[in-house]
């Protein structure tokens, strides 16, 4: 597998980015776990960066996370974050940002409908992943799980997916025409 630099240094700052968007998060009294922006970073890294460059801004984000850098939602590091109720959020993420970037390598041309398509595909995985471990970890049935951790969150999921699909095809174009990502 071949890295290139300027494809390693895009990665870099979608992991940051995702960073960033962790700590805008809202506690809210009627779900389990924080509102974030996290989903949102995850999706434009995947459409801009693609399958193998998506999933390393995602991994290198929770690797820096496992070693004790605050880069979690509310602050949160640690592998115990990564293994507690919500980490399968966490986990699913490189698992999204590569299908999702896979997919839109392998077409001719993208248009913002597959792009939406896509990230609907990869938010229902990411329930999938969060809810699974929830429900574990907390001993819950799934349906209880998904009470909690997914329902309350798919109105402001769908609004970041869609503003996900938005900027993240914009930006992709804008990189291919600089020549600094392939198409």
């Amino acid at each position: 597998m071949r890295f290139e630099l300027r494809q390693l240094i895009l990665a870099s700052l979608f992991a940051a980015l995702t960073a960033v968007c962790a700590r805008i998060s809202i506690n809210t009294p009627f779900a389990a776990a924080a509102i974030t922006l996290q989903t949102f970073a995850v999706f434009i890294s995947a459409v801009t960066l693609g399958s193998k460059y998506g999933a390393l801004s995602q991994i290198v984000y929770i690797l820096i996370g496992a070693v004790g850098m605050p880069v979690f939602s509310n602050g949160g590091s640690g592998l115990g974050w990564i293994l507690g109720p919500t980490g399968g959020f966490l986990i699913s993420f490189p698992v999204i940002a590569f299908l999702i970037g896979f997919v839109i390598e392998r077409k001719k041309q993208v248009s913002r409908t597959d792009i939406i398509g896509l990230l609907v595909i990869g938010m229902i995985i990411c329930y999938i992943f969060g809810a699974t471990q929830f429900a574990l970890i907390k001993g819950y049935d799934y349906v209880k799980a998904i009470n909690a951790v997914v329902i309350p969150f798919i109105p402001f999921d769908i609004i970041k997916l869609i503003a996900a699909a938005i900027l993240g095809y914009q930006v992709r174009m804008a990189l291919i025409k600089a020549n600094l990502l392939k198409a």
